[in-house]
């Protein structure tokens, strides 16, 4: 049974604030610029991926850093590791510069809109350096994977999409009927 205050608090709305009409970019209006946050900016000073090769990555091209984080899983010989780190050390190289001219390209969008709003010939010269800016950067790390995945065996490749997550092992799956030590054999299991 319900007491008599409980059924008053119960009738009684809430006078708390609505926060589901907040924006879900609420809180970014500090950020140094707008569009990217503080571990966005990071990534890019260091010629991070950012997420850009995924086109790549997803379809078995495998990239430079991730190869050679997993170098020792994937048995690249010492010929392969010079190479691939030439590949990604002018990837970096390449993507810090390129990163660079990204941000300042968000950041000149965003002064625009900063105190004031920008006419239109103006907006649209801002959004096309930008995007020009971000397609240079993408172009930078998807041509890294073109320029690495001709240096690896089928093997190799494969062994990559395994070891990333995006394709089975197929040690790991016997199928149903088959001796798990002859699969293994057969399959260069170790």
């Amino acid at each position: 049974m319900r007491t008599p205050l409980a059924i008053l608090l119960l009738a009684t709305p809430v006078m708390a604030e609505d926060v589901s009409k907040h924006s879900p970019y609420a809180g970014e209006q500090a950020r140094e610029i707008a569009t990217l946050s503080a571990d966005d900016l990071a990534e890019l000073a260091e010629g991070g991926g950012w997420g850009l090769a995924r086109a790549a990555e997803l379809n078995g091209v495998p990239g430079p850093a991730h190869l050679l984080e997993l170098a020792d899983e994937i048995g690249l010989d010492a010929g392969q590791r010079t190479a691939v780190e030439t590949i990604r050390d002018k990837m970096r190289a390449d993507a810090i510069a390129a990163g660079e001219r990204f941000v300042a390209a968000e950041r000149a969008l965003d002064a625009a809109f900063t105190g004031s709003v920008p006419d239109a010939a103006a907006l649209e010269r801002l959004v096309r350096d930008a995007g020009v800016a971000r397609a240079e950067l993408r172009l930078v790390h998807l041509s890294a994977h073109l320029r690495t995945t001709p240096l690896l065996t089928d093997e190799q490749v494969e062994r990559y999409g395994v070891l990333r997550g995006y394709a089975d092992d197929p040690c790991d799956a016997v199928p149903e009927g088959h001796d798990p030590e002859m699969w293994r054999r057969h399959n260069g299991c170790g």
